[in-house]
């Protein structure tokens, strides 16, 4: 199998790998279409992490919130980029604030609810 963060994986082979395996197919992605990455280990698993909650459908909010972002004119790599986004500011903030007595899954969830093509457009320049 090879990735291609511009279509969706199959989920079936998807969940069947293994994470290492799934890790090492966005790494390699990204190493065949010329994209330098200061942490390719880091940047794979948020790509690892959104395409595994994908393959999962409606038992998260991500596969609603990636075809809305592709109907407001993100390609798939953006959009999975975009939650991702939101996924490691909301891992960061639970490491630096270990004490927060917040939900982080109600905060990903609500944040997902909010993001549009447009902040995550702003945010790249």
């Amino acid at each position: 199998m090879q990735y291609d963060a511009t279509e969706q994986p199959d989920p079936a082979i998807w969940l069947e790998l293994d994470e290492t395996e799934r890790v090492d197919l966005v790494i390699d992605y990204h190493r065949r279409i010329g994209v330098q990455l200061e942490t390719p280990e880091l940047h794979a698993m948020a790509h690892v992490v959104v395409e595994n909650q994908v393959a999962l459908g409606e038992a998260t909010p991500v596969p609603e919130t990636l075809d809305r972002l592709m109907d407001e004119g993100l390609d798939r790599h953006e959009a999975v980029h975009a939650i991702g986004s939101i996924l490691m500011g909301i891992v960061l903030d639970a490491v630096d604030k270990p004490d927060d007595e917040g939900d982080i899954n109600a905060k990903y969830n609500r944040e997902l609810a909010t993001l549009t093509a447009a902040d995550w457009r702003s945010q790249l320049k």
